[in-house]
């Protein structure tokens, strides 16, 4: 098997287990209300912490197919997390996938096939430096912060910050990848010591903002995510890694033309009116019995 074909199959499975982390995240998120109570609540659960766990095998899986694939051709096959996602939330839901979620399940795999096209290219052999990392790094946080703040749609604001934090993880993971396996000096050199515990704080960041991001529903959110990720990835990869797109001029439209479809199938996704969760009913509310509703007849007969 060669290398793109064995990066291709473990980001594959890869997704499938992100996609039953996230739908057991949102789950659990839809459950759980703000303040420490909470995340205590949360932090006792079995529900989180087979999400971690899940979580943890896609990211040893993930870790894989960077050594074997460019960002450019892994992250994109991240979308597939989300194509994935939505038969599975529909099945522990009890209900059907709908006419508009196999449309945009359809689009998006029709445009990351256009993506793999021109993402083939070889293993990849270069890495960050650690200056490079820690501006990345730096960079990465002032955004998030900004994208943390109070305001508006808490929710996709999230996501966005989740989708970036996986991403520079992920560009940060193929460094150590390549520097542990190149073998030419030092298992645990400064460059590797650094950019590992970096990529561990971009892991955990990125996995709490999800789970805050969830609390709104599955459908939106994750499509974020799944978008800003393999977009921060691939802009380090190009930037700083030196990947190209295979195919010259016309690899590059065809990569952009086939980004743009996957897009609007993943926006596609986000339309069905089940990917929202249900507002969830006040405890003091739901503790109340429902009073029978007698016809009107019956009660202007009592005046």
């Amino acid at each position: 098997m060669s290398a793109t074909l064995l990066a291709v199959a473990l980001s594959l499975v890869s997704a499938a287990a992100y996609a039953a982390a996230a739908v057991a995240q949102e789950r659990l998120a839809s459950r759980v209300h703000d303040g420490e109570s909470g995340v205590l609540r949360m932090l006792g659960s079995g529900v989180w912490w087979s999400s971690v766990g899940l979580n943890a095998s896609a990211a040893l899986l993930h870790v894989a197919a960077l050594k074997y694939g460019p960002l450019t051709l892994v992250q994109p096959l991240g979308a597939l997390t989300l194509v994935a996602a939505v038969p599975l939330g529909a099945r522990l839901a009890g209900r059907r996938v709908t006419r508009l979620e196999w449309r945009g399940t359809g689009l998006t795999l029709i445009g990351l096939g256009a993506l793999l096209l021109t993402a083939s290219g070889p293993a990849p052999d270069d890495t960050l430096t650690v200056p490079e990392a820690l501006v990345v790094a730096a960079a990465t946080m002032a955004v998030i912060g900004v994208l943390s703040r109070p305001g508006t749609r808490p929710g996709l604001r999230h996501a966005t910050a989740s989708g970036f934090a996986s991403g520079v993880a992920s560009a940060l993971t193929q460094t150590v990848t390549v520097a542990v396996t190149d073998r030419s000096g030092p298992l645990l050199s400064p460059q590797v010591v650094i950019v590992a515990v970096l990529v561990a704080a971009f892991a955990a960041g990125g996995l709490l903002l999800s789970q805050t991001a969830y609390r709104g529903g599955l459908g939106a959110p994750l499509a974020v995510v799944t978008l800003a990720n393999p977009l921060a990835a691939s802009v380090i990869g190009v930037a700083l890694l030196g990947e190209r797109l295979q195919g010259g001029t016309g690899g590059i439209l065809l990569a952009v033309a086939g980004a743009a479809v996957a897009a609007y199938g993943v926006v596609v996704l986000t339309r069905s009116p089940h990917g929202a969760a249900s507002e969830p009913v006040p405890e003091p509310l739901a503790s109340i019995p429902a009073q029978p509703v007698e016809p009107a007849g019956l009660r202007l007969s009592r005046s």
